[in-house]
């Protein structure tokens, strides 16, 4: 997303706790959050979780006042962004400890996976107010195609969350499914194109496995125990509202298991092999003998 920002002309300042992740985009480096926020028309977060969102921008002033605490930092009428994956309940404490001091607080949820972000094509799905999102729509001009105000402060993050599960559920599923193409001897990419064609139809099968089948995860996107905490996110967000979660069990199982198995920090695509390694060793490509 950043380089997408730097190619449309837009000056572009970032911090990561890894320090060179920001040159590699070709930001230009800073030395924390607070720098990056007092140097900014708005500003966007991009974090694991709520906890690290909270931690930059409701951290305490005092002698890290540079570092972290943007809520003491940022200016009256300044944009803060969080395209995290973030508890709404969470999102909105921030929205109104933002309000008071006259900042704008938008949560952004994000989808589309890396190719998306690659070629500027994300929806985003905003919770906030319709005034502030028309303030900063330039920001989200060269890195979506679709942006959606979803309602009121955490609307846009209860909306990830609803849709994070249903991409849980659709790769896990259809890489046990492909698990078992594969044992009973069929032909991968026929499987998909019957599959394609029928109600079976799902993201994962459209747009990830015609590509493992051939070796290639899509390295670069969402890790499985990212998906793993975006899960548990959706499950406690479903616990806040008063509704059953009855279907969580099998997707949080089967990343739990890649977890276990040392696919954890790779690609989430790579939960099919971790469901092939149970069912015996068995890989859709078989050039690709387990974790690396």
């Amino acid at each position: 997303m950043a380089s997408r920002l730097i190619a449309a002309g837009m000056t572009v300042s970032g911090y990561d706790v890894r320090a060179d992740l920001a040159v590699a985009v070709g930001a230009a480096p800073t030395p924390s959050p607070g720098a990056v926020c007092a140097g900014s028309e708005c500003v966007l977060l991009s974090l694991p979780d709520s906890r690290a969102v909270e931690a930059v921008v409701l951290g305490s002033a005092g002698a890290s006042r540079s570092a972290y605490g943007l809520i003491h930092v940022a200016r009256p009428g300044q944009v803060i962004i969080d395209m995290s994956t973030s508890a709404p309940s969470s999102t909105q404490r921030i929205h109104a400890a933002l309000a008071e001091r006259g900042i704008g607080y938008l949560d952004a949820g994000i989808s589309g996976g890396a190719e998306a972000a690659e070629q500027g094509t994300l929806t985003i799905m905003i919770g906030g107010s319709a005034a502030i999102l028309d303030s900063v729509s330039w920001v989200f001009d060269p890195i979506a195609a679709k942006v959606v105000l979803m309602g009121s402060s955490g609307a846009g993050h209860s909306t990830k969350l609803l849709n994070n599960f249903l991409n849980a559920v659709s790769l896990a599923a259809t890489a046990e499914v492909m698990v078992a193409a594969r044992k009973a001897g069929l032909d991968l990419a026929a499987v998909l194109d019957v599959i394609n064609a029928s109600s079976g139809a799902n993201f994962a099968s459209l747009n990830r496995f015609p590509h493992i089948i051939k070796g290639d995860y899509l390295e670069g996107g969402l890790t499985g125990n990212l998906m793993t905490k975006d899960m548990l996110a959706y499950v406690d967000h479903l616990r806040e509202l008063g509704v059953p979660s009855l279907n969580a069990a099998g997707p949080l199982a089967s990343f739990g298991a890649a977890a276990n198995l040392g696919y954890g920090e790779q690609i989430s695509n790579r939960v099919v092999d971790a469901i092939g390694d149970l069912a015996g060793g068995v890989r859709l490509h078989q050039a690709d003998k387990g974790p690396r």
